[in-house]
């Protein structure tokens, strides 16, 4: 199971560490986009958001803190697909599809990953494959 484990680990976490550097190094692109959308000082929440997706994927990856690292990707993902993705503002239909596509992948992730907490909590060291325990125990 600690191999299974792991390879899901290293393709969860892949997406969130693309999406980290497209945030941190296309932050002007990306704080235009999220100031097109609303968001309040959208470079600084860019980079903020790069930071937390890096740390996050990261730590599932390597499992450093897993638990912890899936609990980032959670806070990042849910506030994200309700700011960035509000499909039911849109009029256009093709807009508003692509809207509740983008909201839809978002909240499918928010929880895997709030799965992926309690799991990583509740299984504690016998995971096995990982450098550290996990910062919670719901065990």
């Amino acid at each position: 199971m600690d191999v299974l484990v792991l390879i899901g680990r290293v393709l969860f976490a892949a997406f969130f560490l693309a999406s980290a550097f497209n945030h941190l190094a296309n932050t002007s692109a990306m704080a235009g986009y999220a100031e097109s959308k609303g968001v309040p000082s959208p470079r600084p929440a860019t980079l903020g958001s790069g930071v937390v997706l890096m740390v996050g994927s990261l730590s599932v990856l390597l499992g450093v803190w897993p638990d912890l690292g899936a609990l980032l990707l959670f806070l990042f993902l849910f506030p994200t697909a309700l700011l960035m993705h509000p499909f039911w503002k849109e009029r256009d239909s093709g807009n508003r599809q692509a809207e509740a596509l983008h909201f839809g992948k978002d909240m499918s992730l928010a929880g895997a990953s709030l799965m992926l907490f309690a799991f990583f909590s509740y299984v504690g060291t016998d995971l096995g494959l990982t450098v550290t325990p996990p910062a919670f125990d719901i065990g």
